[in-house]
């Protein structure tokens, strides 16, 4: 891509995806912003399910908001929305681990047994 005129820095825009992640690397006017490089990288245009307004972005893994300038070398992160809480997933996996360990440990002493009499 041509750099823009004047001073300008170079960014990339990134949008992960569940089988791949779509990387765009810019060259913008210094004091862009981050709504600025999403506009301009044409993910919007490719991927329709991007709601700006609501989606989460980030720089290097840190939220941010959408009229946070940038500096050169900085990737912008668009994130997808979670499908599940991870903090009540954690909890069913916990229950879950629980019940499983109690039961497994009665399966066990019951295997244990059968084979003390064999």
């Amino acid at each position: 891509m041509a750099p823009v005129s004047g001073e300008s820095i170079r960014v990339e825009v990134i949008y992960a995806l569940r089988d791949k992640a779509e990387r765009v690397p810019l060259t913008l006017a210094a004091g862009s912003t981050v709504q600025q490089a999403i506009e301009f990288s044409g993910l919007l245009q490719k991927h329709p399910e991007i709601d700006l307004p609501t989606s989460k972005v980030g720089i290097y893994a840190k939220l941010v908001k959408l009229d946070q300038a940038l500096r050169d070398r900085d990737r912008v992160e668009i994130y997808r929305p979670l499908l599940a809480d991870p903090k009540e997933v954690r909890r069913q996996r916990a229950a879950e681990g629980k019940v499983m360990k109690k039961g497994a440990g009665a399966a066990a002493a019951a295997q244990t047994t059968e084979q003390g009499e064999t």
